[in-house]
């Protein structure tokens, strides 16, 4: 059965494209983010989106990334990889090539993490905690 937050087993998870983990690590970035804002902070909507947007874009997931590369267990890192090197469809209008691309990596990787209920992991990779 199929829920909204129910657990992909995770050889299914990994079979999955890169760009396919990415499309749902880019929604649970976004949504960590704005979580995080909403929660933290008493600005107005248009604030918060503002504020948000310098976190949840390509320039901004490559500069988290900065800080936590060499955390990735292998298997993240392996996702992150596929992630990084796949050919995407679209290109970023705002971003380098570079960060987009890391970025793509970094979605792929919060996106397999979502799919198979490692919702603490996602949380120390953001916030940048050890495991």
């Amino acid at each position: 059965m199929f829920g909204l937050f129910s657990r992909m087993e995770e050889n299914r998870a990994r079979q999955l494209s890169p760009v396919t983990l990415a499309f749902v690590g880019d929604a649970v970035y976004s949504l960590y983010i704005r979580q995080r804002e909403v929660s933290s902070s008493d600005r107005k909507p248009s604030e918060l989106q503002s504020h948000t947007s310098a976190f949840v874009s390509a320039k901004g997931q490559s500069e988290l990334l900065a800080r936590i590369e060499g955390r990735f267990t292998e298997q993240e890192e392996a996702i992150y990889h596929r992630g990084r090197n796949a050919k995407k469809a679209t290109k970023s209008k705002n971003a380098t090539v570079t960060d987009y691309n890391r970025s793509t990596g970094f979605e792929a990787v919060l996106g397999y993490l979502y799919l198979t209920g490692q919702y603490e992991r996602i949380s120390q990779l953001i916030e940048g905690v050890d495991q």
